[in-house]
């Protein structure tokens, strides 16, 4: 979809993300699209008519780093809203993001990313990203924590 179709939208679009766990490290990319090109976010993207949220995520994943990861868990949503000079709504994007641990291979940029690095949470404080970021990650560590909590025992 063209960045003009999402231009002044009549309604919000849906999109789902991920937050890859490795090590301690999350997976970011950086957007090779507008809206906010070259700034760092999760792998994600617009959900598809007729696919759950978590497909789309780990669709997502795999088409702009080529990577798979098992969901543990949804995340709270977030929103990005943009307006113009006018105060016309230029962008509205509703995000459901999944925290998510990594199984193998390694993250190569595709189509939709400029680039793509693991990060620890304080390393992620000094990059320019997307939104809601920060809260997103905080969430996906905590969630994958208590995941790998309960299942240790």
């Amino acid at each position: 979809m063209s960045e003009t179709v999402r231009l002044f939208p009549a309604r919000p679009f849906v999109g789902a993300s991920i937050a890859v766990i490795r090590d301690g490290r999350v997976l970011l990319a950086a957007r090779a699209n507008e809206p906010m090109r070259g700034v760092w976010t999760l792998p994600g993207g617009l959900v598809e008519s007729g696919e759950a949220l978590a497909e789309a995520a780990r669709r997502e994943l795999a088409e702009e780093v080529g990577l798979d990861a098992t969901v543990v868990a949804v995340l709270s949503p977030t929103e990005i809203i943009e307006r113009d000079a006018e105060g016309r709504v230029r962008h509205h994007y509703v995000v459901h993001p999944h925290a998510a641990l990594w199984c193998g291979g390694e993250a190569v940029p595709g189509p939709e990313a400029l680039g793509v690095r693991w990060a620890r949470p304080d390393e992620v404080e000094a990059l320019a990203t997307t939104p809601g970021l920060g809260r997103t990650l905080a969430e996906a560590f905590a969630a994958v924590e208590r995941h790998t909590a309960e299942n240790a025992a």
